[in-house]
């Protein structure tokens, strides 16, 4: 079964937003993200990832957002077996967006998707850094 283990916030400050979570919610600092599509911190309050993203093209935060957008970009889910919720989310009316990092030996490979709404979220077999399964 698949769990929330994962949020991404888009951020004008991934640096200073860390400071405030860590600081107000005692939350982990984990490490600095420095993707091809974002630069950020990945926080953990011992279960859930939180990710303070800036996006650096408009495409990477979706088009009808844009880099500027601030706010709760996407979700994940933890789940055993990728391919099954990829079949899940589509027969359910979810459609795929897109993958990263491109390697799917990757760690921390996910598969990024859109609800009938519009609205994205992941799913991973590896998880987050500072995410518990």
């Amino acid at each position: 079964m698949a769990k929330l283990r994962h949020i991404a916030l888009a951020v004008p400050d991934p640096q200073a937003a860390a400071e405030f979570y860590s600081k107000v919610f005692d939350m982990e600092i984990i490490e600095p993200t420095h993707s091809p599509i974002a630069e950020g911190v990945y926080l953990s309050d011992g279960t859930v990832c939180l990710a303070l993203l800036n996006y650096k093209t408009d495409e990477a935060a979706g088009l009808e957002r844009g880099k500027d957008w601030i706010g709760t970009h996407h979700f994940g889910f933890w789940c055993d077996d990728l391919e099954e919720q990829r079949k899940r989310i589509e027969e359910n009316g979810g459609t795929f967006f897109m993958d990263l990092p491109h390697d799917k030996k990757s760690l921390y490979y996910e598969m990024k998707f859109r609800d009938q709404h519009g609205i994205v979220f992941d799913i991973s077999e590896g998880g987050w850094v500072g995410a518990k399964k």
